[in-house]
């Protein structure tokens, strides 16, 4: 269907885009129309993802505080013999499987998170083809590649830290804890010392941490290995 008649083109700008020139004003419009329900779509596709995966992290939560409530209720009504030990790690193995599922999940969505942000930083980089005027007023940014997405997700520098501050490196703590119980019951349960089940918990509960930061060090990686980038910061 031919584009619909419309005003005669305006003059282009001298930063001009080549995927722009020759369009007229009423397909800018369009352009920018249909960019802008895009953006829409992944904000609340972004927003969607983050509500959801928050709202296991806190019921997993929930579940690890009633699990431990539970065990102390059973271990003071069975003075912590007969049948409390394969309660314990009965219960300890339903936390740290349904751990495992809410963990993999809350990598899922960082990854997700992530696909949002560059696609959103591109969707930028088409606004500024469309009117480069507009780039002093983007705090975030419109490349996207690795280091454009940085800086949409903190656009005055670098920091570090903030995996640490992750709902993924929460819910890989809290997990790595709950391995580190369920390994540590079962040395003791087979009449293992405790400063082996102590040791092996420690092992476990930090190898699974470790474990699990490597998983998303390289997702992350995979993810820019695969995405080829239309604007790069720095060139354009």
């Amino acid at each position: 269907m031919a584009d619909a008649p419309g005003p005669e083109p305006s003059p282009e700008p001298e930063a001009g885009s080549p995927a722009t020139a020759g369009l007229t004003d009423a397909q800018k419009s369009l352009r920018a129309q249909m960019l802008a329900t895009e953006h829409w779509s992944l904000l609340a596709s972004r927003s969607t993802t983050q509500s959801e995966v928050l709202t296991r992290i806190a019921i997993f939560l929930t579940l690890v505080s009633a699990g431990l409530v539970t065990l102390g209720v059973l271990g003071n009504a069975t003075q912590f013999r007969g049948w409390f030990g394969v309660a314990a790690l009965g219960v300890l193995l339903l936390l740290a499987l349904l751990g495992l599922i809410t963990q993999k999940r809350a990598f899922n969505a960082s990854l997700d998170d992530l696909m949002y942000v560059v696609a959103m930083n591109r969707l930028r980089g088409a606004y500024l083809d469309l009117d480069p005027g507009l780039a002093p007023y983007f705090i975030s940014s419109a490349d996207d590649d690795e280091a454009g997405s940085l800086r949409t997700y903190y656009a005055f520098g670098p920091r570090p830290g903030q995996i640490l501050a992750s709902s993924a490196m929460i819910i890989s703590v809290v997990e790595g804890a709950v391995l580190g119980l369920f390994a540590g019951g079962v040395v003791l349960g087979l009449g293992g010392a405790i400063w082996l089940a102590i040791t092996l918990g420690v092992i476990t509960g930090a190898g699974s941490l470790i474990i699990w930061m490597v998983v998303g060090f390289r997702g992350y990686r995979a993810l820019f290995e695969l995405h080829e980038p239309l604007r790069t910061t720095g060139g354009g």
